[in-house]
């Protein structure tokens, strides 16, 4: 029974598992290890896998809960900011490369969670219960009224300020992005998707390898930099795989869900984030990123 392994075990099957979907990037996967080793927070960023194991067993009453179309790798670090077509900052869930079919608690039982060891950890200066009742509360409004997307303009202004913050400032972010060495090796079909990316033809740029997240280290990451028009800009993008859910459910389903709950989703669009021939493509900038709680 896959709930029986240890995490060693869970962790090498999983990773033979990602193996054989796209080319794993080791020096990634050893980081990440060591990583997950730190704190409980960061263990349980890194790894979906084995909550989707455990779950069922260890909470048969909410796994026993209506399916929807779920984030699954639900947690306080994956939300950030990005402009819609209006150039307004918005504000939601950063990626869905988890989404898939499940009961609808598995999300509100993993963000309560991560608030839990997140403030454990220092990282939440919240008290554990102070963030579980506004979880529940905001995902029952949320039913009631239909949803609504997080616009930081006319409303939401302590959320707008603390996402505008300092720690977010914009020549910390391209310095940090202007240090990562060049990649002299990259794929032409990724090179051309970049290309077509950027705001104009032909416009030059160079590609970097940058480590972010946790859970989906170990994967390729390929990020394009140019300066345009007075300033820096930036395109990523990563390749797409089927969540880990169908792993460790034992399932030979290949099915991403990627497109499918964006489109489903009530929020203002990023138009700069879409999927390509099994890569997820987006735009990179101090607001257009995820959200640290350092930040």
């Amino acid at each position: 029974m896959m709930a029986g392994m240890n995490i060693q075990q869970a962790s090498r099957e999983y990773e033979a598992w990602l193996g054989g979907h796209i080319r794993v990037v080791k020096s990634d996967l050893e980081a990440k290890h060591g990583l997950m080793a730190q704190d409980a927070f960061s263990f349980l960023r890194a790894t979906f896998y084995r909550w989707m194991q455990l779950f069922p067993a260890l909470c048969p009453k909410p796994a026993g809960a209506p399916r929807v179309l779920a984030v699954g790798d639900l947690h306080v670090e994956n939300y950030g900011t990005w402009r819609d077509a209006e150039g307004r900052l918005v504000w939601g869930i950063n990626d869905f490369d988890e989404a898939f079919p499940l009961p609808y608690t598995v999300d509100l039982v993993r963000l309560a969670t991560s608030a839990w060891l997140a403030f454990e950890q220092g990282h939440l200066t919240l008290a554990p219960a102070s963030a579980s009742a506004p979880i529940l509360e905001g995902y029952t409004t949320g039913l009631e009224n239909g949803g609504e997307p997080f616009v930081l303009a006319e409303k939401h202004p302590l959320l707008r300020e603390a996402v505008t913050s300092r720690e977010r400032d914009p020549t910390c972010y391209w310095e940090k992005l202007g240090s990562l060495p060049t990649l002299r090796q990259v794929p032409a079909k990724v090179r051309l998707m970049l290309a077509q990316a950027m705001p104009e033809r032909g416009l030059a740029f160079r590609v970097a390898h940058r480590r972010a997240g946790l859970g989906s280290l170990g994967r390729e990451r390929f990020t394009a930099l140019a300066d345009w028009r007075g300033g820096k800009i930036a395109r990523e993008t990563k390749p797409l795989l089927p969540s880990a859910c169908a792993w460790a459910g034992g399932l030979s389903s290949n099915e991403i869900y990627y497109e499918r709950i964006l489109a489903s989703a009530v929020r203002a669009p990023d138009p700069f984030l879409a999927m390509k021939e099994g890569w997820v493509l987006r735009r990179l900038s101090p607001y257009c990123s995820r959200i640290e709680l350092s930040e």
